[in-house]
């Protein structure tokens, strides 16, 4: 795990700057500088973008992965790397081809009111495509077990781009309009930077030549195209049927709660990225011992940050909620903590997803992202559309599938590989979390309300005062229960 922990500590750094950034961007600027309609417009944009990338880059960011430590000879890894250059192409060119008939099934989709929308469909199929490259390079540098630029590129470029832009709305540099036009400008140059780093870090020799497995390679992108778009159908499913329903502002209020509940999956984020090539890599020299222990240490480290984070999102959301513009922003407190909990959940199961989709039993990713997709879909008609529960029917559609699914393929992989990712430690950091929510969920300190030029900084003192009390009591109690080896040795490394 040492060069796991190395590098996911790097990564969670890079991970939790980019969230404070968007923290700033989502609760602070985007409310204030482009008021709800058009935040509601570009949440939308972005989702659908995220619902068709994985579509359109065939699923080769898996493949690469999956196959790269498989190659003995130099050779055949740089005829691997030239062939999956040009998949994705296979998908994208047809798809912007007939991209008229996407935009108005788009517009089909949407009530009269939020026609906004209209003029701004293409960017979703150009962030698309960028992004399925984007993921290609980065998957090209993964197998290099060189994780960290391309999660600055992944994290923080977008970011940052939207707070310049948000910036430069304000001290009206540009339109409100204009702003979506050079955010996409950004997720294409990101491309060619990520493109560079990644020929640095592996020049292949190019060469027209198929691999000699050509026909399992792209076997494999078909089975996991569906696979690794399931968790952005998730999320992002539920913001593309809000304005078919509702005002597209909900959408934005709904983005900032998912948001803020998605906060505590930074360390996953960062440790899955160098779980994958290493799971691949122990599955293809049938190492199950190294399996097994990269499935226990990654859970109960993951479940650990993951847990502290989900106390501190829970315990402060309400604080949070506070510093919002729009009234409309507040009340979304159980959204925060159905999303934290499913995404609890997924951070306990470990490398649970790398080991399903880096293994011979990888074609059950097939059924299990049909399942969870339609399941999603169904469930938010039932809560959001025919029961009237608002956002939080949305989130509660993502729980049950998110706990329904991630429990059968727990089970999968005990009934194939034998191994779960439970120790004895683990039902200790349950109580933990358990307990320190219980304790710190239903108080505050009581401080009077504090404004400065009109904006309401006592609920910031309240949080960052109760964040302290928390993640000191919470370290404390990891420490003396010897929960984690490896985050006892860095305590310690420190501590001296």
């Amino acid at each position: 795990m040492g060069i796991v922990l190395k590098q996911s500590f790097r990564n969670t750094i890079i991970i939790y700057t980019a969230f404070i950034i968007g923290g700033i961007n989502t609760i602070i600027f985007y409310p204030r500088f482009l008021q709800s309609e058009f935040y509601g417009m570009i949440t939308f944009l972005l989702s659908a973008s995220n619902l068709i990338m994985p579509l359109t880059a065939f699923g080769i960011q898996y493949t690469i992965v999956k196959f790269f430590s498989s190659y003995q000879t130099k050779q055949e890894k740089d005829t691997f790397l030239s062939s999956v250059l040009f998949l994705p192409l296979l998908i994208a060119l047809p798809l912007g081809y007939f991209w008229d008939y996407a935009h108005l099934w788009i517009m089909s989709k949407v009530t009269e009111e939020n026609q906004i929308i209209e003029n701004y469909t293409f960017y979703i199929y150009i962030i698309a495509v960028a992004c399925a490259y984007f993921e290609l390079f980065y998957s090209w540098t993964k197998v290099q077990l060189n994780t960290v630029f391309g999660n600055v590129l992944k994290e923080l470029w977008n970011r940052v781009v939207v707070m310049i832009l948000l910036l430069t709305v304000f001290f009206e540099l540009i339109t409100k309009e204009e702003f979506i036009f050079y955010l996409t400008i950004a997720y294409v140059l990101r491309v060619f930077v990520m493109m560079f780093y990644a020929f640095y870090v592996y020049l292949p020799k190019f060469q027209l030549k198929l691999p000699n497995n050509t026909s399992e390679i792209i076997k494999y992108s078909l089975y996991i195209i569906l696979a690794g778009s399931a968790g952005a159908i998730l999320l992002d499913i539920d913001k593309i049927m809000i304005p078919g329903k509702d005002t597209i502002e909900k959408a934005a209020y709904y983005s900032v709660a998912v948001f803020i509940g998605s906060f505590i999956e930074a360390p996953s984020r960062a440790m899955t990225q160098i779980l994958q090539p290493l799971t691949s890599k122990s599955l293809n020299e049938f190492n199950h011992k190294e399996v097994e222990s990269l499935y226990k240490k990654s859970s109960i480290n993951l479940f650990l940050v993951g847990g502290l984070f989900y106390v501190l999102v829970n315990c402060g959301v309400s604080e949070l909620f506070k510093i919002m513009p729009d009234s409309g922003y507040a009340g979304g407190e159980w959204v925060v903590f159905m999303i934290s909990t499913a995404k609890l959940y997924t951070m306990f199961l470990g490398s649970n997803g790398a080991i399903i989709n880096n293994s011979k039993f990888y074609k059950i990713a097939l059924p299990i992202a049909i399942g969870m997709s339609v399941g999603v879909y169904f469930l938010n008609d039932l809560f959001y559309f025919n029961l009237s529960f608002g956002t939080d029917g949305l989130a509660l559609s993502t729980l049950i599938i998110i706990v329904v699914f991630n429990t059968f393929k727990l089970w999968f992989v005990h009934r194939k590989f034998s191994i779960t990712p439970f120790t004895p430690k683990s039902l200790k950091m349950f109580m933990i979390i358990i307990v320190m929510l219980g304790v710190f969920n239903f108080w505050d300190f009581p401080i009077d309300d504090i404004h400065i030029w009109r904006f309401p900084v006592h609920p910031i003192i309240n949080i960052v005062l109760k964040s302290i009390l928390i993640t000191v009591v919470y370290l404390f109690l990891i420490f003396k229960l010897n929960i984690s080896t490896e985050l006892d040795n860095l305590l310690k490394k420190y501590y001296k």
